[in-house]
């Protein structure tokens, strides 16, 4: 097993606090320089589906359980003597919030990232030859999975929001940006560039909004959040929000979150995350690689003036659809119970899920695509719909290595998995077999905080360097592939059949 254990010599007597707020809960996060959880907090967050393919949240009950369990995680830390140097904040991307600049009171519902309403408007645009400028810019791809179309429907269908967007009174942000606001009384309007570059708004070559992109989708420049790096004096908590004075020196988006808490500073180096979707990041260095396959270019971190990109495959449901077998078809009670229930028969019986629950990510780009299940028979049973499930997730990380690998990039000597899904030893085993490469799962468990809080530290002092920051990463438990690569790509051609029939 592979360590290294070069942290800095105050890493147990140094605290730095993440803030990290998903898709499904938030979460306040205490950590030794060493990487270490000193204290953790959690509050699950409920999803509101009022339509076909819409999935909203509601922004007040998001920034209450945030602060809630930040407070927990403070108080633990004064019960401790703990010391808290900084704070990191790490979000859900793409997931958009209106809120009244001078009383933070949302006008709507947060639209989520896997919201699909705007679909059709951005087909729309695409038939009107705007994709093609658009992803120049951006890195991006003419989709409702990004801000734009979703701030652009809450002007337009929420009763007199654009008025008050025009006449100044109302500010836009994904959910870093809203946290801040809250965390700061009201003070800071800003946002992290790894996030801006998710709004479908932001040139991510000249590094500032654009102007054509915000007339395109009619969008006042007076919403906007200023843009920072990533870490950045982003202000201090309050008394009146938090309890507590402390200095919020990072925000990032959660996926870029991953790859800097696994380590992935070298060009070329991959990290896969497993939660609600799943986000596979290749850091690119400072080449803007430009995609030919449908994945997409994003900014995966500024330092100083520094900026990193990645190649990005965004999958829309992993984790999810371990829930969805849990909660919609009742297969079982727990998550954990599934790699028992996949491991308890030899093989898939032929059936393979297509999990298209919130349309198709990358490399497919489907937006009104919808779930599929192939291959059942009488023998069919709840064990291999779970083991078609779990499977899946390897089957669709194949797509987008295969689209990397068209891009010009090669087959990853190792992939560095992080998320809820990792945990399950069945899943990972599952991503070394048909992927046919060595799969790493990190000490640190939580990959993507730790990227915040350790950013944090980067701001403060308590890292002097990536470098420092990557020598914290240990090795947990590697995976190796036990199949061969003719039975793999036996497997993989099922899963392509079943891609087929639900384009088809």
């Amino acid at each position: 097993m592979n360590t290294s254990s070069s942290s800095p010599a105050h890493a147990d007597s140094t605290y730095l606090l993440a803030i990290d707020q998903g898709t499904t809960s938030s979460r306040a996060i205490l950590f030794t320089a060493g990487g270490n959880v000193a204290a953790v907090a959690q509050r699950e967050l409920e999803l509101f589906y009022p339509h076909d393919g819409w999935v909203e949240q509601q922004a007040v009950n998001i920034w209450q359980d945030t602060l809630a369990v930040c407070q927990e995680v403070v108080q633990a830390a004064a019960e401790q003597g703990a010391v808290i140097e900084a704070v990191g904040i790490t979000n859900q991307r793409e997931t958009t919030v209106v809120w009244d600049r001078n009383t933070g009171e949302p006008v709507y519902n947060a639209i989520v990232w896997q919201d699909r309403r705007t679909a059709d408007y951005c087909e729309q645009l695409k038939a009107a030859g705007h994709e093609g400028s658009l992803t120049a810019k951006t890195g991006l791809l003419l989709d409702p999975y990004f801000c734009a179309s979703k701030l652009r429907w809450i002007l337009n269908e929420v009763e007199g929001v654009r008025a008050r967007a025009e006449a100044g009174d109302l500010l836009f942000g994904t959910i870093d940006s809203f946290l801040l606001w809250h965390l700061t009384d009201g003070a800071e309007h800003a946002t992290d560039i790894t996030n801006a570059s998710r709004t479908l708004l932001y040139n991510i070559h000249e590094q500032q909004w654009d102007e054509e992109l915000l007339r395109l989708f009619d969008i006042p420049r007076s919403m906007l959040p200023e843009v920072k790096n990533n870490t950045c004096d982003f202000g201090r908590t309050t008394i009146t929000s938090l309890g507590v004075d402390l200095p919020i020196a990072a925000m990032i988006g959660d996926q870029q979150s991953a790859l800097v808490g696994q380590g992935c500073f070298a060009p070329g180096s991959i990290k896969s995350t497993y939660g609600t979707g799943c986000f596979m990041l290749m850091n690119t260095g400072a080449q803007a690689l430009a995609s030919e396959n449908r994945l997409l270019t994003t900014v995966a971190y500024r330092l100083d003036s520094a900026t990193h990109y990645a190649l990005e495959g965004s999958i829309f449901v992993a984790g999810a659809a371990i829930q969805w077998l849990r909660d919609g078809l009742q297969l079982f009670d727990d998550a954990a119970q599934s790699e028992a229930l996949a491991t308890s028969v030899q093989s898939n019986g032929g059936v393979y899920f297509v999990p298209a629950l919130t349309g198709l990510g990358a490399p497919y780009w489907q937006a009104n695509a919808r779930g599929m299940i192939v291959g059942l028979t009488r023998d069919t049973n709840r064990a291999h719909l779970t083991r078609a499930a779990l499977e899946a997730q390897a089957y669709q990380t194949r797509d987008l290595v295969e689209a990397m690998q068209a891009d010009g990039g090669q087959t990853p000597p190792v992939l560095r998995v992080d998320g809820g899904l990792v945990a399950n030893g069945f899943a990972c085993q599952a991503l070394a077999d048909i992927l046919q490469t060595q799969v790493e799962v990190p000490h640190i468990a939580e990959a993507t905080a730790w990227g915040a809080a350790s950013l944090a530290g980067l701001q403060v002092g308590v890292f002097d360097s990536l470098q420092a920051i990557g020598e914290v990463w240990q090795l947990q438990h590697r995976y190796t592939p036990s199949m061969s690569a003719s039975d793999a790509d036996a497997l993989y051609g099922g899963w392509q059949q079943a891609i087929n029939r639900l384009l088809n």
